[in-house]
């Protein structure tokens, strides 16, 4: 099926038009467009002496509003560009055609579409915005591009929103969620021209943007949305743990900001459903379906192609799950109010041709891990999932239920996830990071008043939480439920075995199922697999270290304020006009503070504060580009090759060692911080910076790679290449790759600057680059000034 048909779209889109037209009073809308139509026809032989665009836009919402754009809206956008080219309003002309492109890929028009694509662009390039960063310009470059690949004129599309995105970065802020919009449009390209990689990195980008723009992404319509989008395009990479996740995540965000009658609801109840089908969880997906034909059938009736295909989706399944001797109660299937699908077209594998393979249904083993309270002091053996997904488990299974049982009138002011210190919230643990401080923890942020009412007993409830797990064999984690001896009270708890990760809800069914369903639809395709889920295997517990204890501990329950305070020093970020301060913080107590995951902020207050600290002003940023290009052009460009001629080996290394942590640290200030996190400590610089470089759109995406060879090549250039695997042949090969690499990062760093508009000088020794840097900075602060 075609995503672009099934899922919701951004709510800030590039162009006005019959998908976000507003709620405006239909009958006044309705009066516009009439009074528009009218003239247009009593003026038809004259020249309008003006045209007003928003009557125009105003006339044409009525149109949709009225359900009669079939009809009407054809002959409405042909009269309204004749009336702006008589009127002379270019302006106006521009706003018709991106228009039109809209409608005219909505009927399939595609062979008309592209010559109003041309005409678009010549207009736009007589107006001399091909040359310019306009948002205007950025606005027709996707228009003419989603045009072209409706039309399936890929080469062309994907050069035009290639463009679009050049012109994006210079018009739009970093978390402007039109940026979203624009790489979830490109990977609807990537996945019709079979790139499924390529889409499911642009999808991550996009949910990273609208994630880092919204107050509350756990209560957030286009977050939903995008973890929907990133499901199904999982799903055709037969990633089916990761698709499970997202399309459970969608969810659960419906169900906590009680989106359940926001459009698009039935979109994400489908792709749940889909999802299961292709995990072979019949009941699963044959009740998620059928809520999802609830919600069609209630907003939009049965004489639709929604119903229709839904319908169709749902008898499949049915049939699939008669054939595995599933039987699916037909309780539960309220018809809440909804949006389906746009279009009508099938979802990605339909259950037709769903994924049906032994990846699905394979009967798995589990590994059971026992970890203990934090004063354990023996090792832990290795647990095959992280320590983000085990954190998201263990707060999903036991703390989250904890808290409705025992604190329910907090549990819509309590914020949880696991942030700050600990290779795990970077998401690059492994077996080697568990031999300390790891087992199932998370952290959870309250206000100061709500701290001083219930942080002491919250925090022992938080300590007394089961921590005995199992993982199957598909990555899947289950808690046991039985309370710890010392806990202060029984909570419900969905019990062993019944709640597993990778759902991202207590209740992962989209509807209800009978009790023998549940058995068959457990995630165990095999009794003794649900029989090793329930009992589990003691095993070691894994030390905590003094630095994770005390005032320096990593979970827990916090003061939203004292959390951020012990890692950056400050209750909340620096004021964007107190540089000195941003300035004294290092990136990597930056990194620290805004990396990991929220799973819930009921408030948005935590996310909000986090987000501080990730907004660096620009003029700061702009001060420590300069700055890192100071170093790099002294320590990489001057002093290595002096030190490297004179023979001081130890000189040489040193100044290798500054060339690369100040390049580093350049790449991700160039790719802006707010987009892609800070630069992290030594230890995980480069795996950062790895996983930097292999986004697609990153800036300086080579460097990462060239700086691990500089560093490979140091020993044998600084001294002599001897017992250094070079074959005896000393030192000047690989002084010489090294200066070559040196120079061309610095020419690749030139050409970035120059496409980022902040410098016109080709100098590449960078030193005197920064002064063009430096002149854009805005504030008159002496503490910004290198120079």
């Amino acid at each position: 099926m075609d995503e672009e048909a099934l899922l919701k779209q951004f709510a800030a889109q590039f162009a006005h038009g019959p998908d976000d037209a507003d709620d405006t009073d239909a009958a006044a809308a309705a009066q516009g467009a009439d009074s528009t139509a009218n003239q247009a026809t009593d003026d038809a032989d004259q020249s309008p002496a003006t045209f007003d665009t928003q009557q125009f836009l105003n006339g044409l919402d009525a149109i949709f509003d009225r359900h009669a754009a079939a009809t009407e809206a054809g002959p409405y956008l042909e009269q309204a560009m004749v009336d702006a080219e008589n009127a002379g309003d270019e302006a106006g002309l521009l706003t018709v055609l991106n228009e039109t492109m809209g409608f005219y890929r909505s009927q399939g028009r595609h062979k008309e579409n592209q010559w109003i694509v041309q005409r678009a662009l010549e207009l736009a390039a007589r107006m001399g915005l091909t040359t310019g960063t306009s948002e205007a310009w950025a606005t027709t470059l996707i228009n003419c591009a989603t045009a072209m690949r409706a039309a399936q004129q890929y080469d062309q599309a994907e050069d035009l929103y290639h463009q679009a995105q050049s012109v994006c970065r210079h018009s739009l802020a970093p978390t402007d969620r039109r940026l979203a919009a624009l790489h979830n449009n490109l990977s609807m390209l990537y996945s019709e021209t079979n790139r499924p990689d390529k889409a499911e990195l642009e999808l991550r980008e996009a949910l990273r943007i609208i994630e880092a723009s919204s107050v509350n992404p756990d209560a957030d319509i286009d977050v939903a949305s995008s973890h929907t989008n990133l499901a199904l395009t999982l799903l055709t990479e037969h990633k089916l743990e990761g698709a499970h996740w997202h399309a459970a995540k969608a969810l659960e965000i419906y169900r906590t900001g009680h989106l359940e009658h926001s459009a698009h609801y039935a979109s994400a109840l489908a792709g749940f459903a889909q999802v299961c089908f292709a995990e072979r969880r019949h009941a699963d997906a044959v009740t998620g379906y059928r809520h999802a034909l609830a919600v069609i059938e209630e907003c939009y009736g049965k004489d639709t192609d929604y119903w229709r295909i839904t319908a169709d989706n749902l008898r499949q399944a049915e049939e699939t799950a008669a054939q595995a001797g599933v039987t699916v109660d037909n309780a539960g299937v309220a018809g809440d109010a909804g949006t389906p699908p746009q279009s009508g077209s099938r979802l990605p594998d339909s259950p037709a041709q769903g994924k049906t393979g032994a990846d699905a249904t394979s009967s798995p083993s589990t590994v059971s891990v026992s970890t203990g309270s934090a004063g354990a002091a023996e090792a832990v053996s290795a647990c095959p999932v992280s320590g983000l997904k085990l954190a998201r488990a263990f707060w999903t299974q036991m703390g989250k239920p904890m808290i409705a049982a025992k604190y329910p009138q907090y549990a819509g002011r309590i914020a949880a996830g696991l942030v700050g210190h600990g290779s795990e919230c970077y998401g690059f643990d492994d077996a080697y990071s568990q031999d300390h401080d790891f087992g199932p923890r998370f952290c959870l942020w309250l206000t100061d008043e709500d701290y001083a009412a219930i942080g002491e007993q919250l925090e022992a409830d938080y300590e007394a939480l089961p921590r005995k797990f199992s993982v199957d064999a598909q990555g899947r984690v289950t808690f046991e439920a039985h309370a710890r001896s010392d806990a202060s009270g029984a909570f419900p708890s969905a019990g062993a075995g019944s709640t597993v990760i990778p759902d991202a809800t207590n209740a992962p069914t989209p509807g209800t199922a009978t009790d023998d369903t549940a058995t068959a639809e457990s995630g165990a395709a095999s009794s003794d697999v649900a029989e090793a889920m329930t009992t589990p295997i003691d095993a070691p517990l894994s030390p905590v270290t003094p630095r994770a204890q005390d005032a320096n501990r990593r979970d827990g329950v916090f003061r939203i304020g004292d959390f951020f305070e012990s890692i950056t020093g400050y209750r909340t970020a620096p004021a964007q006009t107190a540089p000195h301060e941003w300035l004294m913080l290092a990136e990597s107590t930056l990194a620290a503070a805004t990396n990991g995951e929220v799973f819930a902020d009921p408030t948005g207050q935590f996310s909000k504060t986090r987000q501080g600290f990730k907004d660096m002003p620009d003029d700061v940023r702009l001060a420590l580009i300069s700055k890192r290009l100071g170093m790099i052009a002294q320590a990489g460009q001057y002093n290595l090759p002096r030190s490297l001629k004179r023979g001081d080996g130890a000189a040489a290394w040193l100044s290798i060692h500054e060339f690369v942590q100040a390049t580093a640290s350049l790449v991700f200030l160039v790719n802006v911080p707010m987009v892609v996190g800070y630069m992290p400590y030594y230890k995980w610089q480069f795996a950062a910076l790895r996983k930097l470089s292999g986004s697609m759109f990153a800036l300086l995406p080579n460097v990462g790679e060239q700086l691990e060879t500089v560093m490979r090549l140091s020993s044998a250039a600084c001294y002599g290449g001897a017992g250094f695997g070079e074959g005896g042949k000393g030192a000047a090969p690989a002084i010489k790759k090294i200066n070559d690499i040196v120079e061309q990062i610095a020419a690749d760093i030139v050409r970035e600057l120059k496409r980022e508009h902040l410098t016109t000088s080709g100098e590449t020794f960078l030193e005197w680059q920064r002064p063009y840097v430096e002149d854009h900075i805005a504030s008159d602060d002496p503490v910004l000034k290198s120079l």
